[in-house]
């Protein structure tokens, strides 16, 4: 999910499991932003930010083998759609609390079915897909990918984005990286190309539609709950019509496969984006934003030790080499003063 708060985004925001609108909107000033702000007061007096911010961390970092586990029993489209559909339900349910519309006008809702598909739709199927063959760790890396993919594009389609030596030398690393976590001196073996690409492909996804979003909805009126609900309502129709033509019904629920698609939606969409829009209105998008590296360590660690997936030198390593580009990517000139 990206930083709702920040006027300015860095392609970082675009690196974590969610992503909505709200990345490109500065700030709602309003009466129903008011007394959420409140509320977040209220909750900072019962929970420390580091807190807060080491409980995003995991939710997110484990969002990867919850999606492995939906795999056994459930096809890829039918993860992301309940990915989307118990996050929906959970934003939707803090919404009615609030008292909150969602949001209005043709012209919005054709871009945010837009911001659905690039941001939700696409890449959480490609993921999933992904996982049937590679795994959940190497798609937690993979998805650390996605600033050095948003490097690229901001240079093209954003005019304020100037390349740097720095930023350049980032991208070089962090590619390097990628060819590291996948073994590529020996030829990519152990590793399903197909469904690397996949996972790729779907940390892509994310930048591109950071930039549609940054050029579509960043002034439209409404909270960044509204629009990330509304986001996620059209994402689940979606799902829905894919799914419904290119997948059977389910013949029977396992209970840990369907838990953890319904902790996917709940945990990791609905209550981490309402703990994201907190951190980032407390302690800045800077800070926020780095749960980002936190993720991939987090993903590794679970697929190790709850999965039993093999780990290799080469993948800590290389993560760890994806992680250092993407940082210099971020890096930003001082401003002389």
């Amino acid at each position: 999910m990206s930083a709702p708060a920040e006027t300015r985004p860095a392609p970082t925001t675009a690196t974590t499991p969610d992503h909505s609108p709200a990345a490109a909107r500065p700030p709602v000033r309003s009466g129903t932003s008011a007394s959420a702000s409140a509320r977040a007061r209220a909750c900072r007096a019962v929970l420390d930010w580091r807190v807060r911010f080491g409980v995003l961390s995991v939710v997110w970092g484990f969002s990867f083998l919850l999606i492995k586990v939906g795999t056994e029993a459930y096809a890829p489209f039918q993860v992301a759609l309940g990915r989307v559909f118990f996050g929906a339900l959970a934003l939707g349910a803090v919404l009615l609390v609030r008292r909150e519309r969602l949001p209005r006008g043709l012209r919005t809702w054709g871009h945010l079915t837009v911001a659905a598909l690039l941001l939700n739709t696409a890449p959480f199927s490609l993921f999933a897909y992904a996982e049937l063959s590679i795994p959940s760790s190497l798609a937690g890396i993979c998805n650390a990918t996605s600033p050095l993919w948003g490097m690229v594009l901001s240079l093209v389609a954003l005019s304020e984005d100037r390349p740097t030596r720095r930023r350049v030398a980032g991208l070089g690393l962090g590619f390097l990286g990628v060819l590291t976590v996948l073994g590529a001196w020996q030829g990519f073996s152990g590793v399903d190309p197909r469904g690397a690409a996949m996972a790729l492909l779907a940390s892509l996804c994310y930048p591109v539609g950071w930039i549609y979003v940054r050029r579509t909805l960043a002034d439209v009126p409404g909270s960044p709950v509204a629009l990330t609900g509304g986001q996620l309502m059209v994402s689940t129709l979606q799902l829905t019509v894919v799914s419904t033509l290119f997948t059977s019904a389910p013949a029977s629920f396992p209970l840990w496969p369907t838990l953890s698609i319904v902790a996917l939606g709940a945990l990791g969409t609905g209550m981490a984006l309402q703990m994201q829009y907190r951190l980032v209105a407390e302690v800045g998008p800077t800070t926020a934003q780095m749960v980002t590296y936190f993720i991939p360590v987090i993903a590794t660690a679970a697929g190790v030790l709850v999965l039993g997936e093999q780990l290799h030198w080469n993948t800590p390593v290389g993560a760890a080499v994806v992680l250092a580009g993407a940082a210099l990517t971020q890096a930003r000139p001082r401003r002389q003063s």
